[in-house]
């Protein structure tokens, strides 16, 4: 991991993300305090959109909601 001013980054930009194609990390600096973390890009297949990703399945024993409700508007309509 390699710190830089914001100053310097901006002059060698080009250079510096070079050196974090080959994997390197840059923590850019301004007035004495990290902003910013330059890392490479993790591989397509590791690292992808959640709305890739498959979806969270919930499921709960006994009736479900619609025969829940079904039941709920008999019971109103015989009332």
């Amino acid at each position: 991991m390699k710190t830089v001013t914001l100053t310097e980054f901006r002059s060698h930009a080009s250079s510096m993300l070079t050196e974090v194609e080959q994997g390197e990390t840059l923590i850019v600096l301004r007035h004495g305090r990290p902003i910013a973390e330059v890392s490479p890009v993790a591989t397509l297949s590791v690292r992808q959109p959640s709305w890739k990703k498959p979806a969270l399945r919930l499921s709960t024993k006994g009736a479900g909601l619609a025969s829940a409700i079904l039941e709920e508007r008999e019971r109103e309509s015989i009332s």
